[in-house]
């Protein structure tokens, strides 16, 4: 039988010379289609090798191994250095370069030569581009290295794509940064070294979250190698640190309809990180630092008041971080027959252990924080064994050895013991919000199966764990700190210069709102003696004292964390429902107070919202409950949003004496409220005499502004 001839494309194909192919393909004797940088049989088998898991300890190679002999002209050794070739190729395109512009030069008349003058974009701040709505692309923000004086710029317009000059550009072509940056490896996508630098040091300087999975002094000292490093910071976390820090260095900021704000910038290299992300959801390649660059993300939506994204990127942490056997003792284990092994291998040092111990503890604590609306956790508690981390002062230490934290949360007094050697502002943090999610825990498995909904009219300490958990949040925890961190609070305002910290703060303000959480379905002030209802009072007051300990100094409220928001509004519920009951009885005075205290939380709400948009979706939240709870009281007409809230009392809220705008627009708060009785600020016990008479909430049990924060 004759053979079939062969196919159009084959024939068609010009065949390769000697040594054409590719240096693999030749050695395994296969087809090669000659193509650059990879040809087509190299591809596909890279392709196949990195869609299966590297086994542990072993990684896949980020590109296919395909190179090919020397091309003519450029004369190599097949054992030169990598430098020298580089050298070489950088030399000839310089070369090549010379030569364009020179016959570009010869082509092109002076007329043409653009001016660069006063239009030039400053140095520093990435230039917009009109057709992607203001969002600085990071090849313009590479061009910020050329300024207008510089002789690369007779090479280069505004947009930053090379130009025709005249011929007196001259025979010497200096250096081009542009291309200098390019060569070097860096990522175009990202803003300029001298950029990225700043942005490094504003989100360690000021971010309350995400900076705690990165150890500080090797990151800097990373950032000195080369872009082409393997040890070079991955450039998901690159692009996700640019995204929060751009929240205390803004760019491009607009205003939406709503109020809000938004950062271009920021939301430029949030698409980035995002980016990664998917390949590393396809791939599997990087993932450890495509991780944290995701908790750092996570954190940045919750500033954002964006809470699908907050809970898409909850689930999806934790569920990663499994695998990895992150939640295992040493964050690594082999043993175990019926499971797979880790798919991290084990760390390579002290510092890569610990590191991992707070990406894990970073993770929990966002699930606990994400879930405190009334969701269930994504890993129980009792899943749990990942050692507590390390002092913030020891992770950072370049010296010494320390030994692995000796608590976890299975530690019977883990919330009321705490070693010194082992405790600081961030550990006891991390404390706090796992208390809390104790108590979101208890409320879920409580009303997941019971056959009613919690009732005002049943005593909650007769519920089974009910009294335990009471006793550690209301009491236990803040009653055991040690001394040097029971008696500060986190705020110090000296004349030399006053200090926040940030984690200190919240340890004393979260078991107030747990507690509220914990004791709010069970509110009756029918009942002189029901505990709930003291406990809620207590736990609002001081959460307004610790915030009016912080607004008499100068320093600044968005610095805090997130979750200070959170707190604000649940002690805003209970004096919503206070102010309610005043309104029903008629004692204006007393409600006047409360409506004073209750601005003072939207006051703080609001200039929280001035840098973080959660403050401004919280204090809306807010709104809506103080109008459905005016409504409840059987008034005339509901209470308006745009109508200023402060001072006023319910019989001259909706007085028509031309006090209020007409248009309804809302009024400036003010700075300082007046408050009846001083001596609430001073502590977390109610003034002398406070009184415990009926609070109706007609809403349904544990609805009355707890399920709305979130």
């Amino acid at each position: 039988m004759p053979k079939a001839p062969p196919s159009t494309s084959t024939s068609g194909r010009p065949a390769l010379r000697r040594n054409q192919a590719c240096r693999s393909c030749r050695k395994r004797k296969l087809k090669c289609d000659a193509a650059r940088p990879h040809c087509g049989t190299c591809v596909k088998q890279w392709q196949a090798l990195v869609s299966v898991p590297a086994p542990v300890g072993y990684a896949h190679p980020s590109e296919p191994q395909c190179s090919y002999d020397p091309v003519e002209g450029l004369t190599l050794a097949p054992d030169t250095d990598p430098v020298e070739k580089i050298r070489q190729l950088e030399s000839q395109i310089s070369l090549l370069k010379g030569k364009l512009y020179e016959q570009q030069a010869r082509s092109i008349s002076p007329s043409h030569t653009p001016s660069l003058g006063a239009k030039s974009t400053p140095p520093n701040i990435p230039r917009p581009l009109s057709d992607n709505g203001g969002i600085s692309l990071p090849h313009a923000s590479l061009m910020n290295v050329i300024t207008t004086d510089s002789p690369e710029s007779r090479f280069r317009s505004e947009s930053g794509s090379p130009e025709l000059r005249s011929a007196s550009s001259g025979s010497k072509q200096p250096s081009d940064p542009f291309m200098e940056l390019l060569f070097s490896g860096w990522n175009p996508d990202l803003p300029d070294p001298a950029t990225l630098n700043h942005y490094i040091d504003v989100f360690f300087r000021c971010d309350p979250c995400g900076s705690r999975v990165l150890h500080q002094p090797s990151f800097l000292a990373s950032m000195l190698l080369s872009p082409r490093d393997p040890g070079f910071p991955h450039s998901a976390i690159l692009h996700a640190i640019c995204t929060v820090a751009s929240r205390w260095s803004p760019q491009n900021v607009v205003t939406l309809p709503d109020g809000t704000r938004r950062d271009q910038f920021a939301e430029f290299h949030a698409g980035k990180t995002r980016q990664y992300i998917d390949k590393t959801m396809a791939s599997g390649e990087d993932i450890f630092s495509v991780m944290q660059a995701c908790i750092l993300l996570s954190w940045y939506f919750y500033q954002e008041g964006r809470w699908v994204e907050v809970w898409i990127f909850a689930g999806f942490q934790t569920r990663v971080a499994v695998p990895l056997r992150l939640n295992y003792p040493g964050t690594f284990s082999t043993h175990g027959n019926s499971s797979p092994g880790a798919y991290l291998a084990p760390p390579k040092d002290l510092r890569d252990l610990e590191s991992r111990r707070r990406t894990w503890w970073m993770t929990i604590v966002f699930d606990r924080i994400a879930s405190v609306g009334g969701w269930i956790h994504a890993v129980d508690e009792r899943d749990l064994g990942t050692e507590l981390p390390l002092r913030n002062e020891d992770f950072e230490s370049e010296v010494g050895t320390y030994p692995s934290n000796p608590q976890d949360l299975a530690t019977a007094d883990v919330f009321i013991r705490h070693p010194p050697q082992y405790t600081d502002s961030f550990l006891l943090l991390i404390k706090a919000v796992m208390l809390f999610g104790r108590v979101t825990d208890f409320n879920v498995r409580g009303s997941l199966r019971a056959a009613t909904a919690p009732s005002k009219n049943q005593n909650p300490f007769f519920l089974d764990g009910f009294e335990a958990l009471d006793k550690l949040v209301c009491v236990d925890f803040l009653e055991n700190l040690p001394h040097i961190f029971k008696n500060n609070s986190g705020v110090t305002d000296a004349p030399e210069g006053g200090s926040l910290d940030t984690d200190l703060y919240m340890v004393h303000i979260i078991p107030h709102a747990a507690t509220i959480t914990l004791h709010n379905p069970y509110l009756d002030f029918t009942d002189s003696q029901c505990i709930s209802t003291s406990r809620c009072v207590n736990s609002a007051r001081s959460i307004l004292a610790a915030y009016y300990m912080l607004s008499a100094t100068s320093l600044d409220i968005t610095r805090l964390h997130p979750f200070v928001t959170i707190c604000w509004y649940l002690a805003a519920v209970v004096q919503v429902q206070l102010c309610k009951y005043f309104i029903e009885i008629g004692d204006t005075d007393r409600e006047s107070t409360v409506w004073g205290e209750i601005n003072v939380l939207r006051f703080a709400m609001l200039a929280y919202g001035q840098r973080s948009p959660i403050g401004t979706r919280q204090e809306r939240l807010l709104q809506g409950l103080m109008r459905e709870i005016v409504r409840m009281t059987g008034q005339k007409q509901p209470l308006e949003v745009g109508v200023p809230l402060y001072p006023f009392s319910s019989t001259t809220l909706w007085r028509k004496d031309g006090s209020h705008s007409e248009d309804g627009s809302s009024v400036p708060l003010p700075l300082s409220p007046p408050m009846d009785d001083h001596s609430s600020r001073n502590g977390s016990r109610p003034p002398a005499g406070w009184p415990m008479p009926n609070v109706t909430t007609n809403s349904s049990p544990g609805s009355d502004g707890m399920a709305g924060f979130v």
